[in-house]
């Protein structure tokens, strides 16, 4: 059975970083890419970060530019969103998101920023 653990959120002043963690196990099939959505509340999700198991690809946020970077480990199955930084604004419930066939998703991490 397909599961997500994410890990790496928290409450964080303005300025700071904080590091999120999304292991993937139990897929079976060819994972094609990675990332990571949020949603604030009242908001849409949306899209953070992704990096393509390819070539590893990696698109932004134009938000995030400049302050976050994803990475995978593709022996782990693992991706990664540091997150530098960070304002007010970061704040939301962050997903790992893992595509396939189909998108899996992960339970949400809760990132605060605040002073």
């Amino acid at each position: 059975q397909a599961r997500l653990v994410e890990s790496g959120g928290g409450l964080v002043q303005p300025g700071g970083s904080l590091r999120l963690s999304c292991a993937a196990s139990g897929i079976t099939n060819i994972i094609n890419a990675m990332g990571w959505y949020r949603q604030a509340p009242g908001q849409n999700r949306e899209l953070v970060a992704g990096i393509s198991s390819s070539d590893g690809a990696t698109r932004y946020a134009d938000s995030v530019k400049g302050r976050f970077t994803i990475s995978r480990d593709n022996a782990k199955n693992t991706v990664y969103l540091q997150m530098n930084s960070l304002k007010p604004e970061d704040t939301a419930v962050y997903y790992c998101n893992v595509l396939t066939n189909r998108a899996y998703w992960g339970q949400g991490t809760q990132v605060t920023v605040s002073s």
